[in-house]
């Protein structure tokens, strides 16, 4: 019988007989599926999703994409801990063996037909295989050391043919497709563990030393299964649907966690309708891989919220994403948005309705210290913007119809699941909250079960409303454009006001306006059509202020100019607020941030101070910063300043530009201080692909140094060099950041009164698939004019002389003791001290740097060059050693071994020769942690 899901489509239909190893975690997999051509084309070939093969090989999509999202686990991972599907055999119902390989990503199988299966016809093909199933550190499928297994995306499944095949590889997206089928396994599986799945348990039997369960899916599209060592997932009827889940709040009563799964049963079946298989999968691994961001997240014993609303938020979103997921079957990586703006718009709705005070920082609100945080009064809901605008504000925003594979990490996993909930609470609150929540239900009732796409919900929702609502998924869903408008200027009148609206961005969506008096909302109005800019008349109600998108269901760029004071002038100055430590925004304050800071450097020892500045926790065009401390050693004023501006200009190619001027005093040596003020431009350039970790810049740099010298540093104060000097600096860098290969070079030209020179750096990177890593870097330098009377402006073989302070130094003029030992990897690169002769160069040199691992972090080094100076022949030169790449590029130790000087190891005071690299910037170290996001 054909299903009325099917839209009279032949159903695909697949029997599983599968067997667990728990010794070789393997699954011996017998399979019988029966493949109906539901296209109106001859098929010669069938193709299959192999996504358990993806673990197979350091070359397949999920490896490649993990390498984009600097993760290296799955490349450095030993051939034992490797998943993999062994085919043994393929005929089909002729008996005839049937050719197969896997295409070029590795975890989708082609099977080539004996004979061409015409249209509306069937075949059957019968598939022996074995799946060795990967350890869950790579992803959470697979098993863990305490012998749960979790299966998922874990037999052969039929890809989808529309006219064309949709292959997609495995990336750990979520976003397996599919055709639906009809599906029977029979499982085998240890006496020792508990079975739980999506799937209906026909039955479940035990046999010596294991168990028999059948599972059935009827109109689904891959069977989950979860064995557990104890028995976790409870089973909790409703009126509405079944929930088997193991979703638990441990100080949450057993009869409040009842009453709440009520509660959300209740909700989404009325904003959604009946659920039309046996129960609803809720399991906390499910939850794991989406869950509630944010401060929830943070450890048990500061959870800001009730248990109450932390247990509901977290069963709804994991309930709801997995009823859509198993109900509504869009092509999951190309129209993946829809499913995720009705899920967070119910999520919003959920909020709106129960908890309409929840804020968004909890019982933090309310603690002194917290509450006059901006973040402490926004409310629960408010964080879908906030979020959303956290990459829009980095010029990293993604157009919702994006591939989820095109999409960088934090926009697939958090800002444009929340643009597109914001959508739907925008459009609501545009057309009427009932219309939409209408669409969304018959939505739901008329497609679950089938193949659907978004013009099927265009088309609900467009007949819902007379309103224009092509805006939506022509602007909104269909581009990366930004909202952003602002009042331009009102004109008031004895009955009326002539309120001017500018559309900044250009995106011809509505926009609301509302009128305030006392902080109270007094008048609401929609305009739309704003091309550019518009005057629109509305009724004096005696507002003192009218406000943009003042509830926020609208997912504006920026809300900074969005009011307007009614009282005048005077009144409409923002006022100065301070806030302790870094928050968000406030657009009717000029906020500054300060926070206490602390420098080291051996001359002005432990210099404690204050930093101002008025970066929000969302980015913005103009930024100040100004940090004075003060130097109790030299009992002076030390400290940085610096003004900036950042215009992004598109998506790709010339993507920004960056204007600043900045300053810096501080002291390097004792008594001897310098002064630093460098104005700057530069032009940032990256590629279409927003994944790719390729950039380009161009910059340009005027520093000038002023230095004041202690009068007893002879050898300072008698320098011919000092005391102040100018550089203009012009730089091109090329860098591909990647963690497999990396790829990074520069070409820098300085010119000075003394001097003119150019230098060429380049650096690579290696992971080999043996886990070996090569890295190598080669620099050249040239004077083209040099006057200079001293190595001050030379290039530096081991320890550059850091004349226009740029590197971060301890310790700079030091000559001798711990502080010496500090390596900056740059110019010569060079670890061991050489003789004073060739430490430097004042005509040109040349040198090669390399390192090669030999057991994870211990390396071997070796550097080699030639140096030229002035008058004197070049001279070959170079060190090796051993290198202790604990964390490259942030905290390293060299051990020199063998050089110009001999053995060194060999030498009197061998602790001196040792060189270091550190890293104490925050900001440097949080890159570390926060690159795979963004």
């Amino acid at each position: 019988m054909v299903s009325v899901g099917t839209k009279g489509y032949a159903q695909y239909e697949t029997d599983l007989t599968v067997s667990l190893n728990e010794y070789t975690k393997e699954l011996e997999i017998r399979q019988e599926f029966t493949y109906y051509n539901n296209s109106n084309y001859n098929l010669g070939v069938l193709y299959f999703n192999d996504w358990a093969n993806a673990y197979s090989d350091k070359n397949t999509g999920l490896a490649k994409r993990f390498a984009q999202e600097f993760k290296k686990s799955l490349h450095l991972a030993k051939d034992s801990e490797r998943g993999a599907t062994t085919i043994i055999s393929v005929v089909d119902d002729s008996y005839n063996g049937l050719q197969w390989t896997h295409t070029e990503g590795e975890d989708i199988l082609k099977v080539t037909l004996a004979d061409i299966l015409l249209p509306k016809q069937s075949t059957k093909v019968f598939i022996t295989y074995k799946v060795k199933l990967p350890p869950n550190k790579f992803t959470p499928y697979g098993y863990d050391p305490k012998g749960t297994y979790y299966l998922k995306d874990w037999y052969l499944t039929p890809a989808v043919y529309d006219g064309k095949w949709e292959l997609y590889s495995n990336k750990n997206l979520e976003d397996l497709y599919t055709n639906v089928t009809n599906t029977v396994i029979n499982f085998k599986f240890p006496d020792s563990l508990y079975l739980a799945s999506n799937f209906k348990i026909e039955s479940l039997s035990e046999f010596p030393n294991g168990q028999f369960a059948q599972l059935k899916g009827s109109l689904q599209r891959s069977g989950e299964i979860i064995l557990k060592t104890e028995k976790e997932f409870i089973t909790h009827t409703t009126p509405y649907m079944t929930f088997l889940t193991n979703i638990k709040a441990p100080r949450y009563s057993n009869i409040g966690q009842g009453l709440s799964i009520n509660k959300v049963a209740d909700f989404i079946y009325t904003n959604l309708g009946a659920y039309p298989h046996e129960k609803v999968l809720v399991s906390e691994l499910d939850y794991d891989k989406d869950p509630l961001y944010g401060l929830n997240q943070l450890p048990s014993f500061i959870r800001p919220y009730e248990e109450q609303f932390q247990f509901e938020m977290k069963f709804l979103k994991t309930a709801l994403n997995s009823i859509l997921r198993e109900t509504m079957f869009l092509n999951p990586r190309k129209e993946q948005w829809l499913n995720s703006a009705i899920s967070n718009y119910l999520m919003i709705a959920y909020v709106e309705e129960y908890y309409p005070n929840q804020k968004l920082m909890g019982k933090l609100s309310s603690i002194w210290g917290f509450r006059s945080f901006e973040l402490a009064k926004m409310d629960f809901n408010d964080q879908y913007a906030f979020l959303y605008n956290l990459t829009a504000r980095k010029n990293l925003d993604q157009a919702l119809q994006t591939p989820n594979d095109s999409l960088i990490k934090f926009n697939q996993k958090i800002a444009n699941k929340y643009k597109a909930g914001l959508g739907l609470a925008y459009l609501a609150d545009y057309i009427g909250k009932e219309k939409v929540d209408k669409s969304i239900k018959t939505f739901f009732e008329y497609y679950k079960l089938n193949t659907v796409k978004v013009l099927d919900f265009e088309s609900i929702l467009k007949r819902s409303t007379t309103q224009d609502i092509n805006w939506f998924f022509r602007d909104y869903v269909s581009t990366d454009r930004r909202i952003d408008f602002k009042i331009k200027n009102v004109k008031q009148k004895q009955d009326s006001l002539l309120v001017t609206i500018k559309n900044k961005e250009g995106t011809n969506v509505p926009i609301s306006v509302f009128g305030l008096k006392n902080d109270s909302v007094v008048s609401q109005y929609w305009f739309s059509d704003i091309k550019l800019e518009e005057t629109f008349t509305i009724p004096n109600n005696e507002e003192d202020k009218l406000v943009l998108n003042y509830n926020q269901k609208i997912p504006e760029f920026n809300q900074r100019d969005n009011w307007k004071s009614l009282k005048g002038f005077l009144s409409s100055n923002k006022k100065l607020k301070f806030t302790f430590f870094k928050d968000a925004e406030n657009p009717y304050f000029n906020q500054v941030f300060y926070v206490p800071v602390i420098n080291f450097n051996i001359y002005d020892g432990w210099a404690p101070g204050i930093r101002l500045y008025n970066k929000t926790l969302l980015e913005r065009p103009f930024v100040y910063d100004f940090s004075p401390s003060y130097s109790f050693k030299e009992k002076a004023f030390v400290g940085y300043g610096k003004f900036s501006y950042r215009k992004y200009l598109s998506k790709s190619g010339l993507y920004v530009a960056n204007y600043a001027i900045g300053a810096s005093t501080s002291h390097f040596n004792e008594n001897s201080r310098y002064t630093s003020i460098t104005p700057s431009f530069s032009l940032g350039f990256r590629p279409e692909d927003l994944i790719s970790n390729k950039r380009e810049f161009l910059s340009f740099r005027y520093v000038n140094i002023l230095r004041d010298f202690d009068t007893s540093l002879q050898n300072l104060a008698s320098d011919p060099e000092n005391p102040d000097y100018s550089v203009f600096n012009a730089r091109y860098i090329n860098r591909n950041n990647g963690i497999i290969d990396y790829n990074s070079w520069f070409l820098d030209f300085q010119l000075a009164g003394n001097f003119s020179k150019v230098s060429f750096e380049y650096e690579y990177r290696k992971l080999f698939k043996n886990n070996r890593q090569l890295n190598l870097r080669f620099f050249a330098g040239k004077f083209l004019s040099n006057r200079t009377k001293t190595d001050f402006f030379s290039f530096a073989l081991d320890r550059p002389t850091d004349y226009l302070f740029d590197y971060g130094y301890l310790g700079r003029s030091e000559d001798s003791g711990i502080y010496s030992q500090q390596i900056i990897i740059a110019e010569g690169g060079f670890k061991s001290f050489l003789d004073d002769q060739y430490r430097f160069s004042n005509d040109w040199m040349t040198t090669v740097n390399g390192s090669f691992n030999v057991w994870r972090w211990i390396e071997l080094y070796g550097d080699a060059g030639l140096v030229k100076n002035t008058g004197l022949s070049e001279k070959f030169v170079y060190d090796s050693g051993v290198r202790l790449n604990l964390v490259t590029d942030y905290f390293e130790l060299y051990l020199p071994v063998y050089s110009n000087n001999g053995w060194e190891v060999s030498q009197p005071n061998y602790g001196e020769k040792i060189r270091f690299i550190i890293t104490v910037s925050p900001k440097t170290l949080t890159g570390l942690f926060t690159r795979k996001w963004f």
